[in-house]
């Protein structure tokens, strides 16, 4: 069957038989405004090499592709650099199709793969710095446990300089562009960053590990072709400078102000906030939960050095988008904010005393006592919100400069 889909080139050796979602809107809690790509390569040495797959409602788009270069039963070997679903989910049916020679994963990949499908079929485990000789050429595979499931691993071809680098240096970009310097680079950061803030923040230690160990390898990396987004061949040092600057956690003179409001009165101490932390020269983000993601807000907690939230109480406690936002930040492990907790109540309180327990379990260092307001804040507790603004600002500019 032929559904026009063509293969991308990479190089001349290489070519891109992956698969464009442009409505994938949620990736496990992370809003995909601008959908995805599910990256998968075509490897045409002597030993015809297919590396990774897609996700499952797109494998007629992959073979289709692969088809456009080589007849699919042609594929002698297919390497899993991940097993998560949107880029395994195709190799069952790519196994019954093909029936390769060997597939190739990591060791905990092999029996992730067996765990997750059952398979009868032998999975050939490859160990760190392991080599899969394809005759004219080779790949050699790397270990990277953790980034971001246990089975993660690199797999870098020789001879094209070429490092597949399955989910890392990647972003949920849906284009029609398949190489970096086809993007607008601001596009290219803020998606990344994203990227980033909502997968990979919790994994910043193995990412240093990670970005230490590279020049130890002793290979020449001149593109890094990622799972998801487009390939990086003309600026792949800006990716990994990137990398080492968010996994670093350096925060800056920003502070984010999450809120969520009922009646207006949260809304109204969330502003005066800002304009107290604005005054005090530091930058402001007031992101208002109902109005943006929870994932928005993940990125912009990655350069932020203040979290300051705030929630009306319903039914003795916090709103729930509250608790939906800061949980799932909580699992993320942002380090180094400073902060505090706000919010407005009626006939009882009890949020904010609960939003500064959820701060401190995400081990932000709380800069002053939770402010409540009754119903509508007045012109008095409106300055009080200023001040709280300006003794955040004050805390964040005795930060240690990034």
């Amino acid at each position: 069957m032929s559904n026009g889909f063509k293969a991308s080139k990479v190089t001349d050796n290489v070519y891109w038989v992956g698969a464009v979602d442009w409505n994938v809107r949620d990736f496990h809690g992370y809003a995909t405004h601008t959908g995805t790509t599910y990256n998968a390569f075509l490897v045409t040495a002597d030993k015809v090499t297919l590396i990774d797959t897609v996700k499952k409602p797109f494998k007629e788009e992959m073979f289709a592709r692969i088809r456009s270069v080589v007849d699919p039963g042609a594929i002698d070997y297919v390497i899993s650099n991940h097993s998560e679903m949107d880029h395994s989910g195709s190799l069952p049916e790519t196994i019954d199709r093909v029936r390769p020679e060997k597939v190739f994963a990591s060791v905990m990949g092999a029996q992730a793969l067996r765990d997750h499908f059952h398979m009868n079929g032998e999975i050939v485990a490859v160990g760190d710095g392991g080599r899969i000789d394809l005759g004219n050429t080779s790949i050699t595979c790397y270990e990277t446990r953790m980034l971001h499931w246990p089975d993660s691993m690199f797999s870098y071809l020789a001879g094209e300089k070429l490092l597949f680098s399955q989910d890392a240096f990647g972003m949920h970009l849906a284009s029609y562009e398949r190489f970096d310097d086809e993007l607008d680079e601001s596009v290219l950061e803020h998606e990344a960053a994203k990227y980033f803030a909502n997968i990979l923040t919790l994994y910043s230690k193995q990412i240093l590990k990670l970005l230490e160990k590279v020049p130890e390898l002793g290979i020449d990396i001149d593109m890094i072709a990622p799972d998801h987004g487009p390939i990086w061949r003309s600026n792949h040092g800006r990716i990994l400078e990137l990398y080492r600057r968010w996994a670093e956690r350096r925060p800056t003179n920003k502070a984010v102000v999450v809120y969520d409001t009922m009646w207006g009165s949260t809304d109204l101490m969330a502003r005066a906030i800002g304009d107290g932390l604005a005054e005090a020269g530091t930058h402001v983000r007031i992101m208002k939960l109902r109005a943006v993601h929870r994932s928005d807000i993940a990125t912009e907690l990655l350069d932020a050095g203040a979290l300051v939230a705030g929630s009306p109480t319903l039914n003795n406690t916090v709103f729930p988008t509250l608790a939906d936002a800061l949980v799932y930040c909580k699992g993320l492990r942002f380090t180094g904010l400073v902060g505090a907790a706000f919010g407005s109540y009626g006939w009882s309180g009890g949020a904010v005393k609960q939003l500064e327990e959820l701060l401190r379990g995400m081990n932000v260092e709380i800069v002053s006592e939770g402010l409540q307001v009754k119903y509508v804040p007045d012109g008095e507790a409106l300055e009080r919100c200023r001040e709280l603004g300006r003794a955040i600002a004050d805390r964040l500019k005795r930060l240690p400069n990034p």
